[in-house]
């Protein structure tokens, strides 16, 4: 049995979709659904139970027959401000999970994040030595929960007190589907498709750095359905521990990102540059792109989608079709 927090999320929905492509059905969703259409993202999906977060704990409790935990439950909104609700739900769950996990012996995989890097002033290499980690300065409060997280984490397993295995992975900007619950935070694919179909001009960030133009910001941009793979990729390999990047170890820029869009409807892209928020500009980030060097040396050797396969796949075969969801 496997217990998948976040399963009715983005990414982990897309992770019960490989699982259940890979013959598991035997697996615990923990999420909320709420009112909305979240529930859409597992319709297809066969589980043994779904619980809700404040159940984990208590489900585990009782239970002997889990395999690993895959913890994908979190608030990932980088607009958050209550850092009383970021500590309980991205911190606080992720330790107990972790203390749990390490003395049921069972593997925990989590998702840690891109923006634990901040500004990227000290690149964008996966070391998990606590001297590299203690330059990181996340710009965000989320960014921030999960900094800490990943040190606590790190810290505990020098002390020798981890699950048989664990690994956070630090996701870099992941689109695809099942993300129209998110709101804002939607990958721009997913916000701009049907304006690029009506070939209406797309609303991109004008730049505030004199040697990057606008639209060329950029980032590491991956498909969802790679990191599901990497997921189970992490499960057959219980040898494999630590943090890791995951991204395509290649940064796109924006206008690039909405130019696969076009690519993939057949339509002309046009632009608008509009100004940035001034509560924004200061802690704007101009490129990401992850170092996949540590990844590579583990053993993953799956190719990673360009992102104009992976929008091609994403708008045609989801986000035009009359049910989008994986």
């Amino acid at each position: 049995m496997i217990v998948l927090t976040g399963g009715a999320g983005f990414i982990g929905s897309n992770i019960a979709a490989d699982l259940n492509d890979a013959g598991q059905a035997d697996l615990v969703l923990a999420d909320t659904l709420g009112v909305g259409a979240k529930w859409r993202n597992i319709a297809k999906r066969r589980f043994f139970d779904f619980i809700f977060p404040p159940e984990i704990e208590s489900f585990l409790a009782a239970r002997r027959d889990v395999s690993a935990v895959i913890h994908m439950g979190a608030n990932s909104s980088t607009a958050a401000r209550d850092g009383d609700e970021i500590i309980r739900s991205n911190f606080r769950l992720s330790a107990r999970l972790w203390d749990w996990c390490a003395r049921s012996r069972v593997p925990l995989i989590y998702a840690s994040s891109a923006a634990t890097y901040g500004g990227g002033e000290f690149g964008f290499l996966d070391d998990d030595a606590e001297a590299a980690l203690a330059k990181l300065r996340p710009l965000n409060l989320y960014g921030w929960s999960k900094h800490a997280f990943d040190r606590w984490a790190v810290d505990q397993a020098h002390k020798g007190f981890a699950p048989p295995q664990w690994v956070g992975l630090k996701f870099f900007n992941v689109y695809g589907p099942n993300e129209g619950h998110k709101g804002e935070m939607q990958s721009l694919v997913a916000k701009y498709w049907s304006l690029a179909a009506d070939e209406r001009p797309l609303r991109l960030f004008k730049s505030y750095k004199p040697d990057v133009a606008d639209g060329d910001q950029s980032r590491d941009f991956i498909y969802v359905k790679d990191c599901s793979a990497a997921v189970l990729w992490m499960l057959k390999n219980p040898e494999v521990s630590g943090l890791f990047n995951l991204g395509t170890g290649r940064a796109r820029s924006f206008k690039d990102l909405m130019l696969a869009v076009g690519l993939a409807l057949s339509k002309k892209i046009g632009f608008e540059f509009v100004d940035m928020p001034e509560s924004a500009r200061e802690h704007y980030q101009y490129f990401t792109q992850a170092d996949m060097t540590k990844l590579r040396r583990a053993g993953y050797e799956a190719q990673f989608a360009t992102i104009e396969a992976g929008v091609r796949d994403y708008v045609l075969n989801y986000l035009i079709q009359p049910d989008p969801y994986r």
